[in-house]
């Protein structure tokens, strides 16, 4: 599935509606986060929509592992050499609210355990 024209992220990949990028390669594009839970709070999308990452695993295995290597760099770019966390939240009740697979790097301050 190439894009979605009602998603929100698909929107932020194709240039139509704005972001705050912050690291792109030729299957992933990283912007922060509108609703930032820590000092570095962003999002890495793959270029292409699938609803979770499961789904991405499934379809475009590849493309989940550029989704990590591009969250490394954006950890690496903002400083996160003493630790960060990697987050994909899959369905409603894991508070998924954009069903576009998206990780989010959250980094700057202690993460505590459990998460949540």
């Amino acid at each position: 599935m190439a894009s979605d024209a009602d998603c929100v992220f698909c929107k932020i990949v194709a240039g139509d509606i704005p972001g705050d990028l912050v690291h792109e390669t030729d299957t992933t594009v990283a912007f922060r986060d509108l609703d930032p839970q820590a000092p570095t709070h962003v999002l890495v999308v793959p270029r292409t929509h699938q609803p979770n990452a499961a789904a991405l695993a499934a379809a475009e295995p590849d493309v989940l592992v550029d989704l990590v290597k591009a969250a490394a760099a954006v950890a690496e770019q903002d400083g996160l050499g003493d630790g960060y966390r990697m987050v994909f939240n899959t369905g409603r009740a894991a508070h998924q609210t954009v069903f576009h697979v998206h990780l989010h790097v959250l980094g700057g301050r202690l993460m505590g355990w459990p998460p949540g």
